[in-house]
């Protein structure tokens, strides 16, 4: 399978689970916009890009998924960031969950932990605090 495949793959499993969990869910319409999705979570409404994670290792069990857009120019491959003004959270589907990361939280790449990595990494996010519940409990 090709990576826009996979990647239009995890937008509808991370569309039907917000849905399923009783949200309301707009899908901009076109390719321009920097997010996937709008979420209307009890009036407010934000803006979520859609990534596919993959897993780190067996030894260290962790998800990462990129925090950045690559798009093919004449001149060559460009990255391209993402900032608060134009998204507000990145989502991303594993094992049945759906996980929502602040904007602010992430440069080019983010690591969600599911245990507590060998080096006792002490600034490491752990992907429970980021579960699409509890992120949404805070707004």
């Amino acid at each position: 399978m090709d990576t826009n495949t996979i990647g239009k793959i995890t937008e509808l499993k991370v569309l039907s689970y917000a849905i399923e969990h009783g949200y309301s869910v707009s899908i901009p319409f076109g390719d321009k916009d920097r997010y996937d999705q709008i979420w209307d979570i009890n009036g407010n409404l934000i803006r979520v890009q859609v990534k596919t994670s993959r897993w780190k290792n067996e030894q260290q069990k962790a998800i990462i998924f990129s925090c950045k857009s690559s798009y093919a120019r004449s001149t060559g491959v460009k990255a391209h960031t993402y900032s608060k003004n134009e998204i507000d959270y990145f989502a991303t589907y594993w094992n049945g969950k759906v996980y929502l990361v602040p904007v602010e939280e992430c440069s080019t790449e983010k690591t969600l932990w599911f245990e507590k990595p060998s080096n006792g990494c002490s600034k490491c996010s752990f992907a429970v605090d980021y579960e699409m519940e509890a992120t949404l409990g805070k707004i």
